[in-house]
């Protein structure tokens, strides 16, 4: 039986699960005589973590848009990765949609304890849709588009915040939720609110002096309760680690997944102090150019500080699974994109505060692999379709230890 992904599953060896509807179906994987199911039997098993690939699809246009190294042709296709994640997050929507009005348990979705740590994939996606409106349509924004814009990240602030209040006062009240099975799954609620900061650094800039300081002040709070949460959780994770070792190799992939929360944080500072407008200013002081250089200042050195922690991380996570890839596709492949693009977003982004050509080039050098990497998981997500080795009964997010 395939396990489920570290994202939202149990991060060492599991035992074997069963559900007593779809008994027949894992008897006969167990005989290796695995039945073709109906497409109607299969969309039951289609979870919340498929918002893995469009927030990874909608990262990739992003981070097209931020090459410091540019050519000819290179924003038309970041804005046909913009557009076609639009087509993949409707789709996936009417799938998910489709699968609660087939088969229900809506509720019982957002509860479950693997699936329901999935749901801020829905609420990432939005992030990066909301950012990449303008990253392709801001250049000379009118009135009513900045206005849209401000709108969008007020709502999008009000429901992370609700996502990281609720669930996580649910995760603390459940049984199922232990430090003895802590995931990094646990991280996930937190990472939606996260992202206002992200989006705050990106829209700010091009936002009237009276919408900008609030976006920036509520990015900034946002950014920091994010973090500190996902700290909070690293702490347990990393225990974990030193006591039980690193997980079975099938999860590997998802220990990219932390190398996010240092990565945008720092890409989200250092944009939300170029964002705050010139007549911005600190304690009463009438230097304003000074006060703004300051705050420049202080964001590039706390950016490079985390920028750091998220290399860490990504070089554990890059040698624990070149020393033992995984075999078979599970979505948390996915966290192999979508973090990593923020690790190298955050790299150009110091890499032009610094002018260092250097840090540029090795910006430059991972967006091609994670162009290539996107174009790796993407076909292993297609062939695992195909297979049925995910959307089948006890392969995905939905089984229960």
């Amino acid at each position: 039986m395939s396990d489920p992904s570290l994202l939202g599953a149990e991060c060492y060896e599991l035992p074997p699960h069963s559900s007593h509807s779809d008994t027949p179906f894992m008897d006969a994987e167990k005989n290796h005589k695995q039945l073709r199911l109906g497409f109607g039997h299969r969309l039951r098993h289609f979870t919340w973590a498929w918002y893995t690939l469009t927030m990874s699809t909608g990262g990739l246009a992003l981070l097209m848009a931020s090459q410091p190294n540019r050519f000819k042709g290179l924003d038309e296709i970041g804005l046909a990765i913009y557009i076609l994640n639009l087509i993949m997050f409707a789709l996936v929507c009417s799938l998910m949609a489709a699968r609660f009005i087939i088969h229900g348990g809506f509720v019982q979705s957002l509860k479950h304890d693997r699936e329901g740590l999935f749901f801020p994939t829905f609420w990432l996606s939005i992030a990066t849709m909301i950012t990449g409106l303008e990253r392709y349509f801001g250049d000379e924004p009118a009135q009513s588009f900045s206005t849209t814009l401000e709108v969008l990240f007020w709502l999008y602030c009000v429901c992370t915040f609700a996502v990281a209040v609720l669930q996580y006062s649910y995760l603390f009240t459940s049984v199922e939720y232990r430090l003895q099975t802590m995931m990094p799954s646990w991280i996930l609620p937190a990472f939606p609110v996260m992202l206002s900061g992200t989006i705050a650094s990106v829209i700010a800039e091009r936002q009237p002096d009276r919408s900008a300081i609030p976006i920036v002040t509520a990015g900034m709070t946002f950014q920091g309760l994010g973090f500190c949460i996902s700290f909070m959780m690293y702490s347990h994770y990393i225990g974990r680690l030193m006591e039980s070792g690193l997980p079975n190799r099938e999860h590997r992939p998802g220990m990219f997944i932390c190398v996010g929360p240092p990565a945008f944080t720092a890409l989200a500072l250092i944009g939300m102090a170029r964002g705050l407008p010139e007549t911005f200013k600190v304690m009463g002081s009438e230097d304003t150019a000074a006060d703004g250089r300051m705050i420049e200042i202080l964001a590039l050195a706390a950016g490079a500080f985390l920028w750091a922690l998220s290399l860490w991380f990504f070089c554990i996570a890059l040698i624990a699974v070149i020393r033992s890839p995984p075999t078979g596709f599970h979505l948390s492949w996915w966290a192999m994109v979508f973090p990593n693009t923020g690790f190298t977003i955050a790299t150009i982004t110091l890499g032009n505060s610094f002018e260092n050509a250097g840090i540029k080039g090795f910006g430059s050098a991972l967006s091609v692999c994670i162009v290539c990497m996107w174009l790796f998981v993407l076909v292993n997500h297609i062939l695992a379709v195909i297979r049925q080795d995910i959307m089948y009964p006890g392969k995905d997010e939905d089984i229960s230890e």
